[in-house]
Order: structure tokens, then sequence, then C-alpha cells
């Protein structure tokens, strides 16, 4: 089967480049803030696994932990976590109670780990809690209001693991179970308020169409990524990358 998914991908990039041109994958978005955060600062990663982005920017990883002056990688999926080829200070432990001092990190980062939070002001507390005064608190992940959320919201997770590797090629290991209660810019902003967070910058963006595998099927769904692009309607694309701030003292 592996040539027809060849097949299918090659009509699928060439579709994309007719009707959505420059769009890529949302994961490259949140690769360009973070990058601009973390060169000479001490960094923390939560829910690293094993990769900072995408399992094909080993480059872009490299190239981030180098510029940083010192990464640390949290996670409670040991066998990622030893897995991890870029990050050498790992740490097996909890979000929920971080095990570093107050006021040591000055970036905290998340990629695509927001919407398995079951209780994010808890979270959200330590994240302070660590951050340097200014330091800043940078996450990328699902936006609720995306139709595929929406609809992959209410699927069962033995459903949902099976149409995750189907459709991404994505191990049934690295799939979690899903909360979606920080996904959406008003939530994200009532949640930054309730723990003292500055909200710096919310960037809705789009990201590679889910529907690649099924052929002509995938044309409908960039025709909507195309309609999309209008400024108006962003609150409905697929991806938000935030960057939160804690507040300097004077």
């Amino acid at each position: 089967m592996d040539w027809l998914r060849r097949l299918l991908y090659r009509f699928y990039w060439k579709a994309e480049k007719a009707i959505v041109p420059g769009l890529t994958s949302s994961q490259y978005c949140y690769y360009d803030k973070l990058r601009s955060l973390v060169p000479g600062k001490v960094w923390l990663d939560l829910g690293c696994g094993h990769q900072v982005f995408a399992d094909w920017m080993t480059k872009e990883q490299s190239e981030v932990i180098r510029s940083s002056a010192r990464v640390y990688g949290i996670d409670l999926d040991w066998a990622g976590l030893r897995a991890h080829p870029g990050i050498s200070n790992k740490v097996f432990g909890d979000l929920s109670s971080l095990p570093f001092k107050a006021d040591s990190m000055d970036v905290v980062s998340a990629n695509m780990v927001a919407e398995h939070l079951a209780a994010p002001e808890t979270i959200l507390g330590e994240i302070y809690r660590v951050l340097k005064p200014n330091g800043a608190f940078i996450f990328h992940t699902p936006n609720y209001r995306g139709w595929a959320i929406r609809l992959g919201s209410r699927i069962p997770d033995s459903l949902k693991r099976k149409l995750i590797w189907f459709f991404e090629r994505r191990r049934e290991e690295d799939v979690f179970h899903t909360h979606y209660r920080m996904n959406t810019e008003s939530t994200i902003r009532q949640l930054a308020k309730e723990r003292d967070f500055i909200v710096e910058d919310v960037t809705m963006v789009s990201t590679s169409a889910l529907t690649a595998m099924l052929g002509p099927v995938v044309v409908g769904e960039l025709l909507y990524i195309r309609y999309l692009q209008h400024p108006s309607h962003a609150n409905s694309r697929s991806n938000l990358v935030a960057i939160l701030r804690k507040q300097a003292r004077y």
C-alpha cells in the first residue's frame, strides 16, 4: 500500500500548491516563534516526549536546542523521554508539580500538550512559579473551534487512534486522551488572567489538510482552508500558538 500513499501524497501536494499556496504545517509557526524566544535562555519543554517538533523537523530541533543556554525536558512517558535525541537534561515527572525552583526558567514551552490537560489552571500556576519575571510560556495546540477538533472530540478514543494512524501514521502510544480546556482564545485569556499572566500573543494558524489520504476529497478541505485564510475567519483555523508572559517585578 506504500505505492498508493505515495500516489495520494503526490496528488495532495499538487492540489495544495494550486489551492492554498504557501500552506505548511502549523508546527513551523510554533518553531518560528519558539526560536525567537530561546537563544541564550534557560528553557523547559513540557511533555517533551521524544521530539520538540514533529518527527520530520530534526534540523529545526537541533538548531533551537543549540541556540539555548540550557534546555530541560519533562514527561511522564518514560519510553518517549528516554528516546529523545536532542534534550540531555531529561526529567521524569508530573506537570502539576514541576521539580524546579521558583524563578528558574526563562522560557517554558509545550507542543501539542495543552489539549491533554485536565486541570490547566494548576499547570499554569506551576509554570508561573518556575518562570523568571518577564519569562514566557509558549504553546502550540489545536483550536477547539476548528472543524476537525470539534468532530474528533466526539469520537471514542479507540476509533480516534485508528483514524490518526490512517491519516498521520502516528503510533498508538503517541495518542493520549484529550480534554480541550485551554483550546480557544477566550479560555486562554480567562485562565491567563486568573494566573496573572499577560497574554502577549495568540495566533490562529491553519495546518496541512487532514484528509490528504482521501484523494479528491481533500480538495474540499483545501478550499475550506483557503476560505479561512481571510482574517475575518481566523477563529476557525485548525491550530493556535499562544505566548503568555509573567509580569516583571519592579
